[in-house]
């Protein structure tokens, strides 16, 4: 059974995750952790909880969404995994960052390249690789079918979507992404944002204005 811990963190109040079962094997999804404190904390709950990281993934590689991963692959000593369409956005994040006044290390370069139908597995347990772009060009969304939750990025959110005037946005794409791929869910399944509070499949699909239009 698939534990969740996040946190929110940098000036963009991003969430990032870590997911872990009775293994004691983690995956560490979009790290935002920026300061030393941010860096800290983090730490701390995977020491504190015996944790043994294995997986740095990222949804998409905005800059707020992977502010953390030098540190967490230098840390845990764990390749990044993202989509192939996103590795332009990656290595644009270094100078993208100093527009918003982060002065970031640079990210390392992935080390799989996950695609639509991947299936990541740690410990006993495993999550289901979409890909959803729309927000960006190389959006994947993670799904554990059998704890019904999905962690989603910026594709979807408690009443709204993603963002589409980012470098490798289009509303139309997007749109599509979020029909064709978690609506496809059932209405029980949880979904965990990028941004802000989590929601559910069945409240979006009958309350948000972007899906009734």
């Amino acid at each position: 059974m698939i534990s969740i811990h996040y946190f929110t963190f940098n000036g963009f109040q991003e969430n990032t995750y870590i997911l872990f079962d009775e293994i004691k094997e983690c995956v560490i999804i979009d790290p935002g952790c920026y300061s030393n404190e941010e860096e800290q904390e983090l730490d701390k709950f995977i020491t504190e909880n015996e944790l043994i990281p294995v997986k740095l993934l990222n949804t998409h590689c905005h800059i707020d969404h992977v502010l953390g991963n030098s540190f967490v692959a230098s840390k845990y000593n764990i390749g990044l995994e993202i989509h192939e369409n996103d590795l332009p956005t990656l290595h644009a994040t270094p100078e993208y960052g100093h527009t918003f006044g982060f002065n970031i290390d640079k990210s390392p370069e992935p080390t799989t390249l996950l695609k639509d139908g991947d299936v990541i597995k740690f410990g006993n347990s495993e999550l289901n690789v979409l890909y959803a772009p729309g927000h960006s060009a190389g959006h994947i969304i993670f799904v554990a079918q059998e704890e019904k939750f999905v962690i989603n990025g910026d594709v979807l959110f408690q009443g709204s979507i993603g963002r589409t005037d980012l470098p490798g946005g289009d509303y139309n794409t997007l749109i599509e992404s979020i029909k064709t791929k978690l609506l496809t869910l059932d209405d029980d399944f949880t979904v965990y944002s990028g941004h802000g509070p989590s929601t559910t499949i069945g409240f979006e699909r009958s309350q948000n204005p972007f899906l009734n239009q």
